[in-house]
């Protein structure tokens, strides 16, 4: 993966990491409370959990919660139905770290959040106790000084670098104007410049040739340990293999082991199935992004042949979800692929076609689809996502339907973690995606019957 391309670049600061006397080495690993960011969802963590597990923490210490609404409301101070605010995301986290001090019997634990999360995390341990249990955090591509910053634009929103949320979480700690609580350890993760969030130009809000009067090194805080990783994008500050390395050595001052998931002979899958909307059962009620329970949604895994997305026989895993949107645990193999099958009234059948999972995991969150208006007249509908990154046509190796230009993806900048292709056919045929080595194929379904493919890429 081209990650591993920037770990020469990057060791002088980790080395700096592990020779920090001041971070201890850990032989009882405290539990770890990860906070997604805007729009997402435990999920995005998989990676990184397989990653800290393969390393020999505990998977029993590693906590991943989902904010039920995870979008901010365009106005922090005013509210918006399927939004959360600042504060109710801080009592979510406080709730979160609470269940886990009681369940482990541990005095303190380490929050690790990206992007949204880490405005979340630094508010609960600024304003709502968590410096009281809380050692460390690591906040991976957090608008510590917001998105933009400009006079008159969306001031009331958390990521407004003059929002007071934001204002208030910079101010200084100490006479030595340090942003960042003391008595818990820092470390802030960003990228050198491809974090489209952390931009001097507006283009990635909608605002092509505007200052957003933030720049690069936006994500920083004084007084925590700060470092820049060359060409990750906003999502990989947290959830690439070089994000992991910055964080392991932070935490235990060790270099770690591994950067890859080291692999289970079976393994394990559960999750939850969410929907869309204020309601995931209306589709009248928003087509926006929640962590609700789907209930009443059918699934079904087939395991399928890794090169064409073809079945390799009947379903071998079949379940309607229950009122807690969980499904699993489902006993597979490390070296199978899978589709996973979602059907639910106001939502297209949705096929999703995944890697074959190394390790067991309970946050393999489903979500379907819903038609839209604009693709109705497709004959087949094929998206390529990869949630824990975008698409950068100047950095990556990616193909898509035999094209290297991906549809939607702009010729520079990584801004974009989605494709789609609309198809003339509606005849059952095979398509493949490959991204930095990850290869998945996946089969077309008739979009008139109100069927869609995903290709979903777990790196």
């Amino acid at each position: 993966m081209h990650t591993r391309r920037h770990l020469i670049a990057f060791s002088l600061a980790t080395t700096m990491l592990a020779a920090c006397s001041s971070v201890p080495t850990m032989t009882d690993r405290p539990p770890i409370v990860f906070m997604h960011g805007n729009g997402d969802s435990a999920a995005l963590w998989l990676t990184t959990l397989w990653r800290f597990e393969s390393n020999g923490w505990p998977r029993d210490r590693l906590f991943a919660p989902d904010q039920p609404f995870p979008l901010a409301r365009d106005d922090d101070g005013v509210a918006q139905p399927g939004r959360s605010s600042t504060a109710e995301s801080m009592a979510f986290l406080k709730a979160e770290v609470e269940r886990v001090l009681k369940a482990t019997g541990a005095p303190k634990v380490v929050l690790i959040g990206n992007s949204r999360g880490g405005n979340t995390i630094r508010n609960y341990v600024q304003s709502g106790g968590g410096d009281q249990v809380v050692s460390h955090v690591v906040l991976g591509g957090n608008p510590a000084h917001g998105i933009w910053a400009v006079k008159g634009l969306r001031e009331g929103s958390e990521f407004s670098g003059l929002s007071p949320f934001i204002q208030q979480l910079n101010a200084p700690k100490n006479t030595a104007g340090d942003e960042v609580a003391p008595g818990v350890k820092w470390l802030t993760i960003r990228s050198d410049n491809n974090d489209k969030y952390a931009q001097p130009d507006g283009v990635w809000i909608g605002a092509k040739g505007t200052a957003t009067n933030i720049g690069f090194d936006g994500p920083a805080l004084k007084g925590a340990t700060n470092i820049a990783l060359p060409r990750v994008d906003h999502r990989e500050t947290s959830f690439s293999p070089v994000a992991f390395n910055a964080t392991w050595r932070f935490l235990t001052g060790e270099a770690p082991r591994t950067l890859q998931p080291v692999a289970e002979s079976t393994v394990a899958l559960s999750g939850r199935v969410t929907g869309l909307g204020l309601d995931p059962l209306n589709p009248a009620s928003g087509a926006f992004v929640n962590n609700l329970p789907l209930a009443g949604a059918r699934l079904a895994i087939y395991a399928v042949d890794a090169a064409t997305g073809a079945r390799r026989g009947q379903a071998v895993w079949e379940q309607t979800i229950d009122a807690d949107g969980r499904w699993g645990p489902f006993a597979g193999q490390a070296t199978t692929a899978y589709e996973f099958v979602l059907s639910a009234p106001g939502y297209a059948a949705t096929h999703i076609y995944r890697s074959p999972f190394p390790r067991s995991s309970a946050v393999v969150q489903l979500r379907p689809e819903r038609l839209a208006e604009a693709d109705r007249d497709a004959k087949a509908l094929v998206i390529f996502t990869r949630p824990r990154g975008y698409f950068d046509a100047q950095r990556d190796t990616m193909r898509f339907n035999g094209q290297s230009a991906l549809p939607g993806v702009p010729p520079q900048g990584a801004g974009v973690s989605s494709s789609k292709i609309r198809l003339a056919s509606d005849a059952p045929e095979s398509v493949t995606a490959e991204f930095n080595g990850e290869r998945l194929a996946g089969r077309t379904w008739p979009a008139e019957k109100g069927e869609i493919s995903v290709l979903e890429l777990s790196y």
